[in-house]
């Protein structure tokens, strides 16, 4: 019986490694967890203003360009103590997708700062995300004025 050479061996093990690193990123990214990344979205010595604050966010699919309507409440220290979002999308994928963020965004950003704030994916949902950050800088914009 002809046994495996050294190099078919470090092959297969590579191979299984990169297998498995790609089942636990899939498995991670299907979890329907929120993130949220921090960034600088206020310039230093910028002050928020208290208050509730709509804006509209824009991001690109494979499909097009899609909006969503991001509802906020701000503390008095910057801290998004209530949020909103209102899918607007006209794709399936994407109506699909918007409702599913809509759904889980609030557990991802109330209590946090929003002068910080950066989402990335939640329940599943990144694309959704790109329209929900611009809305994000809208209301920080609005927020400073």
């Amino acid at each position: 019986m002809k046994h495996p050479s050294l190099r078919t061996l470090s092959a297969l093990t590579a191979t299984s490694a990169v297998a498995l690193v790609g089942a636990a990123c899939t498995k991670a990214d299907e979890s329907g967890e929120g993130s949220a990344e921090p960034t600088q979205r206020v310039t230093d010595g910028a002050t928020l203003k208290a208050g509730d604050y709509s804006a509209e966010g824009s991001y690109t699919t494979p499909g097009g360009e899609e909006r969503l309507r991001v509802d906020l409440s701000l503390d008095s220290d910057g801290t998004v103590s209530a949020v909103k979002v209102t899918p607007e999308g006209v794709h399936p994928n994407s109506k699909r997708f918007q409702a599913k963020f809509a759904g889980g965004i609030a557990d991802v950003v109330v209590g946090k700062p929003i002068a910080s704030l950066n989402v990335d994916k939640v329940a599943g949902s990144s694309l959704s995300s790109g329209g929900f950050n611009a809305a994000l800088d809208d209301i920080v914009a609005q927020a400073q004025g």
